[in-house]
């Protein structure tokens, strides 16, 4: 599994990238999480409202920072599918 975190680098995007961590932890799934924070690739990746989540290429959230009950379910999911 793959998760990106887009963002500036700002304190909402810090936090999505803690929380994906943290949900990540407490449910023992193994991914690469990686923090996107050029702006080009956010343009050409149509993205517009930060922060955004991407799990394996698929835009789950964004303009906003979702709860970490939130992230858990989109994470597990995925873990279940893939």
């Amino acid at each position: 599994m793959r998760i990106e975190v887009f963002g500036t680098g700002c304190p909402k995007c810090s936090m999505l990238e803690a929380n994906v961590k943290k949900v990540l932890k407490e449910l023992g799934v193994k991914a690469e999480v990686v923090k996107v924070t050029s702006i080009d690739e956010m343009v050409e990746r149509g993205l517009m409202a930060m922060p955004a989540l991407v799990i394996d290429g698929e835009l789950v959230v964004a303009g906003r920072v979702p709860s970490t009950a939130e992230i858990q379910n989109l994470v597990q999911a995925r873990a279940t599918v893939g």
